[in-house]
């Protein structure tokens, strides 16, 4: 198995169900809490070329921090990438990377096409 990384939140259970789906396959990931230690743009780039998406996409809409930050109306991808790096908490969770493959483990069942 290549490079398998899962940027985490130990608090949300999908994380953690995630996690626990992982090792039951015998793999050992490197966990990433990306609450306590956010990827910079550049690696936030790179993830969201792994999973296809574009910023919006990877963000947690229903969070009142995006509201707060007036979000919904921002377009600017490098605008979106910097709000993310700078407030992790609007990153969609858990993310799932082994080597150029990534999916969002939402649900946890999600992780079992690139293992």
């Amino acid at each position: 198995m290549s490079e398998l990384t899962i940027y985490h939140n130990p608090r949300c259970s999908k994380s953690r169900q995630t996690l626990a789906l992982i090792e039951e396959r015998g793999a050992q990931p490197t966990v990433v809490e990306y609450l306590k230690t956010p990827p910079n743009a550049a690696e936030l780039t790179r993830i969201l070329e792994l999973l296809q998406l574009q910023p919006k996409q990877l963000m947690r809409t229903k969070e009142d921090l995006y509201k707060e930050l007036g979000l919904a109306d921002v377009d600017d991808n490098d605008t979106l990438i910097t709000a993310m790096v700078n407030n992790p908490k609007l990153i969609e969770r858990p993310i799932v990377i082994n080597g150029d493959k990534a999916v969002i483990g939402r649900p946890p069942e999600n992780v079992l096409d690139i293992l």
